[in-house]
């Protein structure tokens, strides 16, 4: 159990805001703050927002960003809010940092769209980051995964084992 638990937001499709009239999209404010709140989590937490874009934009130097951020907190559980297109390199990334639990989850749908799964892969990434020695996981479609061993199947849009 954690009394405090850092998250990093990095974009993504959780924190995108849709405007009708044109179909375009923006990465808002992280959602993850207000979605642990109303939930009325037992636990503090901070929110270091890193980045705010769409993973698919994310580079190799956001990466190392997003790494070093990390490294430099006290925290022993970080919660990584990041876009699911790339999750899965920025993890691969992060393994670097063997003495912290770290967990990366997203949304397939904005968590601002009613049905979206950002509500149930936070939670799922909230009760892994308690649980799991230290390592970097991937919290996804109600499955915790090792970066190594999943991908994204963009056509069945859900994280599926790699092989």
């Amino acid at each position: 159990m954690i009394d405090h638990l850092c998250i990093v937001t990095t974009g993504g499709t959780i924190d995108k805001i849709y405007f009708d009239d044109k179909s375009d999209f923006q990465v808002g404010e992280p959602q993850i703050g207000r979605i642990l709140e109303e939930l009325g989590v037992g636990f503090r937490f901070n929110v270091i927002p890193i980045l705010r874009k769409d993973s698919l934009h994310i580079t190799a130097a956001d990466r190392e960003l997003v790494r070093a951020a990390i490294a430099a907190q006290d925290a022993q559980h970080v919660l990584v809010t990041h876009g699911t297109d790339s999750m899965v390199e920025t993890a691969k990334v992060l393994a670097t940092l063997t003495d912290k639990t770290i967990v990366l989850t997203g949304a397939l749908n904005p968590a601002r769209f009613r049905g979206s799964d950002a509500e149930f892969n936070i939670g799922t990434a909230v009760g892994a980051v308690q649980c799991l020695p230290p390592g970097v996981y991937i919290a996804m479609n109600g499955r915790i995964w090792d970066p190594r061993k999943v991908r994204k199947n963009v056509a069945a849009n859900r994280f599926e084992a790699a092989g």
